[in-house]
């Protein structure tokens, strides 16, 4: 069972014309829908807002779309916090959830209005320091420990960098309190990708739950609860997505079982979804420009891991669909390579797929997080343009390929 690129072989053939391979090509289309599947699946909820994280697909045409779609954004970082500014996201539109953070970047979170969500107790003289307590904060918890669902160890959280032990959440909550904090919002990741409608519910319930002691304990105003990532993305072709509708009701069922009756059922509800949001509306779009035949059959695509890291990095899998060889039988196994001094630099090992001639076009699904952002530059490569397809099937290059003079820029000292 294959996956449908959102792109037909004769669209891809004509924006190959115009912008050469390797390229990201982001579908606009797909992007509003999820947004508004999301924002539908939360609906029950009045202060219900996404705040999509910028780490995911740090493009300023994606933010403006999502932006238009009602979402904010999450940032973990400075020049995040800049572009979200820059796209027009203000005040509370913007989460500012990072870890081990520099004082200039609390600075400039406090400046723009930003809720700032603290990853350690820590930091709470840290920020009073640099930038002085908001009146509306939130603090991120580590509950430890596995966490699982029924007989599934879904992570490690005990394992995890991220987040405050439940003792130092009350601890936490009073010191703020006592620094003049009005409004706190509880955030919480347990585990990364997960397809399963069942996480976000189980997430939403620990974090109510929690919720309801911590406001009987320190008689603060909880205002939100930020579900934040998790909810993955069926990276493999037989794998079932998630069904946003059920996890929203899931958590709607929780929300009433837990805080309706604590008196808590103004809580607003928040997610941060980069990856559910983006990564299927995301393609990799490369040309095979070699075969190697020796101890294994290869492919070599003119993409690298430079383009798309996840492959070699955590050995996730990728689908690859060849263009206009949808019908073909998958009967060669091949690795599909790219040209790094590295032999991670695979986006697919012994993978059947139909015969690859060269200047055939494969797409590499699923790439619209986690892509793109996390290139980088070893081996002197360049990073790729990225492409967005409008809803009327035209495009437009949302940020140019690097150039040599871009990757000689920041050298001190010599003329090249």
């Amino acid at each position: 069972m294959g996956k449908k690129p959102f792109v037909t072989k004769e669209q891809l053939d004509n924006i190959v014309k115009e912008y050469p391979t390797p390229f990201h090509l982001y579908d606009e289309k797909g992007i509003r829908e999820t947004a508004r599947n999301l924002n539908k699946a939360f609906s029950w909820n009045k202060g219900f807002k996404e705040y999509f994280a910028v780490k995911a697909t740090p493009n300023p045409t994606i933010l403006k779309i999502l932006r238009e779609e009602g979402c904010g954004t999450d940032c973990s970082s400075l020049t995040e916090l800049m572009m979200s500014d820059r796209c027009g996201f203000q005040g509370n539109e913007i989460m500012f959830s990072s870890n081990d953070t520099p004082a200039e970047e609390f600075v400039l979170a406090k400046k723009l209005g930003a809720t700032i969500n603290l990853d350690d107790i820590t930091h709470i003289e840290f920020l009073k320091e640099a930038a002085g307590i908001p009146e509306v904060i939130s603090c991120r918890y580590n509950p430890g420990g596995v966490f699982s669902l029924g007989t599934d160890i879904m992570d490690n959280p005990g394992d995890a960098k991220y987040g405050m032990t439940r003792p130092q959440m009350t601890e936490a909550f009073l010191k703020l309190k006592e620094l003049g904090v009005k409004e706190f919002g509880i955030h919480s990741f347990l585990a990364s990708n997960t397809v399963t409608n069942e996480y976000y519910p189980a997430l939403a319930k620990q974090l109510f739950e929690l919720a309801v002691e911590l406001q009987k304990e320190t008689g603060v105003h909880i205002g939100f609860i930020n579900l934040s990532g998790g909810v993955g993305v069926p990276y493999l072709p037989d794998q079932e997505g998630n069904d946003i509708a059920v996890i929203g009701e899931g958590v709607h069922k929780a929300f009433d079982e837990v805080l309706v009756p604590a008196g808590m059922g103004d809580v607003k509800i928040f997610t941060e979804l980069g990856r559910y949001m983006l990564a299927p509306n995301g393609h990799l779009v490369t040309k095979a420009i070699h075969e190697k035949h020796t101890h294994k059959e290869y492919i070599g695509v003119d993409a690298c891991a430079v383009n798309l890291m996840r492959p070699a990095m955590y050995g996730a899998y990728h689908h690859i669909t060849v263009m206009g060889k949808e019908d073909q039988p998958c009967d060669h196994m091949y690795d599909v390579t790219g040209s790094l001094c590295e032999n991670n630099d695979k986006f697919a090992i012994d993978r059947m797929l139909p015969k690859i001639d060269k200047g055939d076009v494969l797409v590499i699904h699923d790439t619209g997080a986690h892509g793109f952002a996390m290139g980088y530059n070893y081996n002197g490569k360049l990073k790729s343009a990225e492409i967005l397809m409008k809803e009327d099937g035209s495009t437009e290059m949302i940020r140019r390929a690097e150039t040599p003079e871009d990757y000689f820029a920041t050298i001190e000292g010599f003329n090249f």
